[in-house]
């Protein structure tokens, strides 16, 4: 019987997954997935987004082409995506990172596929004086036309998507990173301990009961993530104004925080919410994924966040996350996911980064016991497999299985198919950088 850590078990698993994925892609008007299994028998409002959408495939795509070439019914599904998302980027009015034209620009690059030039240019058309209006909140008791600053549904993850096409040579790109960059400024709140930005900024609160204006400081919806954004933004528009904005962010974020045991957490939500643990450890609203800002200011040329280095700041958050109990099922409500977003799968693939960058042993033999994890939960489904994460508070408590990216098969199978290749070839090994990435991802290109 194979070892567990043997990199073929997790890439024979990390097959089965992306076969079960590719079993659940249906066609009408082009692909689409469910998102969960089994489903209503119709495309979900969100069909062609990154976070649980066809859009998402793309990213798999990438890892399967660093394994192998892709088989014909691959070729066919990356074709088809990239059509399928190009054919709405004129006339879109989503913008976000999980499902707007940042996931376009996202999916597009993946694929290698034409197409983030429309993208950039319908950003910077729907792109007021004050930045991009935000649909998903409710009016009242939010102000009409109001923004979002995060790096998942506003203005941040508008930056990043900006820089990215940059990076890809795209026309119009970098001056689009500027403006995102000028709308962020311009939203600013300094404090007694730097300088923070609102999940909505304060001018569209006036109206808002204080229980609707919890703040969620970490990456997906906060500053963090915003942080970030600016951060990487004055390193690549050769802007010191945003990277000393991003220093101060992290001065503030570093107040809202634990940093006892030569950990790093700050809350899940200020104030904390009623009836959930007040930290987590995931991507979204934990330090798995607020480490990405201080790979972020390392990488802008930042030397001091509070008195520690950026990097020190980086082994604390991964500290908290390595003794915080994850990936066991503690109790009740904790680690109840094994998704990118809010689960194993992404915690990995931070700590896969960190060793091929730092080359720590402890950051390897975590993932792989990350991956371990992943591989015990799995459920097999004839030729593939998925996972079924839980909601304890259901009489079921097992939910029906994910098939996307964010929540799903697809981005565990993903994450299983780099950790076979990591544990295959090393250090060395090619990672694949995405919008959200690229500065932590190590590279070996000389």
């Amino acid at each position: 019987m194979r070892r567990v850590s043997d990199p073929t078990t997790y890439a024979d698993l990390a097959d089965a997954a992306w076969r079960w994925v590719l079993d659940q892609v249906r066609w009408d008007d082009g692909p689409w997935i469910p998102e969960t299994v089994p489903d209503d028998g119709g495309p979900p409002d969100e069909r062609d987004g990154m976070h649980s959408g066809i859009g998402g495939l793309a990213h798999v795509l990438a890892e399967v082409r660093l394994a192998r070439e892709w088989s014909p019914e691959e070729t066919e599904l990356a074709a088809a995506v990239a059509t399928r998302v190009a054919g709405g980027l004129g006339t879109t009015t989503e913008y976000s990172y999980f499902d707007g034209l940042v996931s376009d620009i996202g999916v597009l690059t993946a694929l290698g596929a034409g197409g983030a030039d429309v993208a950039v240019a319908r950003l910077a058309e729907l792109c007021a004086d004050d930045g991009w209006e935000q649909g998903l909140l409710d009016v009242p008791p939010f102000a009409p036309h109001s923004r979002i600053n995060d790096a998942t549904l506003g203005t941040a993850g508008n930056l990043l998507g900006a820089l990215w096409a940059g990076r890809h040579g795209v026309p119009g790109a970098r001056d689009l990173a500027h403006r995102a960059a000028d709308v962020l400024l311009a939203e600013a709140e300094p404090t007694g301990g730097g300088t923070t930005w609102r999940f909505v900024p304060r001018r569209f609160l006036d109206a808002v009961p204080a229980e609707r204006r919890r703040e969620m400081p970490n990456w997906s919806h906060g500053l963090a993530g915003i942080a970030a954004a600016l951060a990487v933004a004055g390193s690549e528009l050769d802007r010191p104004d945003l990277v000393e904005a991003a220093r101060s962010g992290a001065e503030h974020l570093v107040t809202l925080g634990d940093t006892s045991g030569g950990g790093f957490v700050v809350p899940r939500g200020v104030p904390p919410v009623p009836g959930y643990d007040e930290v987590t450890f995931t991507w979204c609203h934990g330090p798995t994924g607020t480490a990405g800002l201080f790979t972020a200011l390392e990488h802008a040329g930042v030397d001091e966040v509070a008195g520690e280095t950026p990097s020190q700041w980086h082994r604390r958050c991964l500290h908290s996350v390595r003794t915080s109990g994850v990936p066991d099922r503690l109790r009740p409500g904790f680690w109840d996911n094994d998704g990118r977003c809010c689960g194993t799968a992404g915690v990995g693939e931070v700590f896969l980064d960190a060793w091929q960058r730092d080359g720590r042993d402890d950051d390897l033999a975590f993932a792989v016991r990350l991956a371990d994890a992943l591989v015990a939960r799995a459920v097999p489904d004839g030729p593939g497999a998925c996972w079924r994460f839980v909601e304890h508070r259901r009489e079921d408590p097992l939910l029906p299985p994910g098939v996307g990216w964010m929540q799903g098969a697809a981005g565990i199978a993903a994450h299983l198919f780099r950790t076979a290749r990591v544990l295959r070839d090393g250090r060395a090994a090619p990672a694949v950088a995405r919008l959200d990435t690229w500065w932590g991802v190590p590279r070996r290109d000389g």
